[in-house]
């Protein structure tokens, strides 16, 4: 069988997904036997197809001289580099990129309840199953157009995922900012809502009279004696106050997003 090289660059952080074999080549050398998508070439380096921003084919001087997309068949010998998310913009500039910026609705697998917690918070559109098997979560992912977030990368490579991220620190709150900045939600217009989405159901809240929620807050003497503005969610029902968390909240917020 007549085989052939396809020489890959990783660049950023994407070095940090190949499989341990892989770990310390650069480039790394595939040998391929027959036309493949370069999806697939990629991602049998470890690389999950959402990790990838920009494909560039290079020549023998290291010269970028054009941009691939996934689908791309390799069927003769290349060399490329492969560039994370965000692509350096200043490498052909007017090459499109292959992920989506803006994204503002997720699903948060069951191992990233706090992330989820704190995507809420911030009023973020964050579907959370903590049971969710992995065909519940590419059937929400599908079925409500989320941006799937998870750290099984395999699950990420599932060719139906269209966006996806896995995130790399083991905290929240650090999880959180990367999110922010993966999707340049921090510069999105409209702004962050904080305080507009119920933390247990991800619902929306609404402000809600003090007479309406005083029959369910009856064990709650004092939060109906010192406290008047209310909110419920519209899905669950779940009622919030402004209460003495809300400065311990306040903190996790600026933390999270200190702009």
């Amino acid at each position: 069988m007549f085989m052939f090289p396809v020489d890959l660059t990783f660049c950023g952080d994407l070095p940090g997904f190949l499989r341990r074999p892989l770990r310390g080549a650069s480039p790394v050398r595939r040998a391929l036997g027959e036309k493949t998508a370069v999806k697939d070439v990629i991602e049998a380096c470890g690389i999950p197809h959402g990790e990838v921003d920009l494909i560039v084919a290079i020549d023998a001087t290291g010269t970028a001289v054009r941009t691939l997309d996934l689908a791309f068949p390799v069927e003769s010998p290349l060399a490329l580099a492969v560039y994370p998310v965000p692509a350096p913009p200043a490498l052909l500039p007017g090459a499109p990129r292959l992920q989506t910026r803006g994204c503002d609705r997720f699903v948060a697998d069951g191992h990233l309840g706090a992330l989820a917690r704190h995507l809420r918070l911030l009023g973020l559109d964050t579907a959370y199953e903590r049971d969710a098997d992995d065909p519940r979560l590419l059937d929400i992912m599908t079925a409500e157009n989320r941006v799937l977030l998870t750290r099984d990368r395999r699950l990420l490579m599932h060719a139906v995922v269209q966006d996806g991220y896995c995130p790399r620190s083991d905290d929240p709150e650090q999880q959180t900012r990367e999110v922010l900045r993966r999707y340049s939600l921090l510069e999105s217009a409209p702004p962050l809502s904080p305080g507009s989405r119920c933390l247990h159901c991800n619902g929306r809240l609404g402000e809600v009279p003090k007479h309406e929620v005083a029959a369910a807050l009856t064990d709650e003497p004092r939060t109906l004696r010192y406290y008047n503005e209310f909110f419920r969610c519209s899905t669950c029902g779940r009622i919030y106050w402004r209460g003495s968390h809300a400065a311990k909240l306040s903190a996790r917020l600026a933390r999270i997003n200190p702009l």
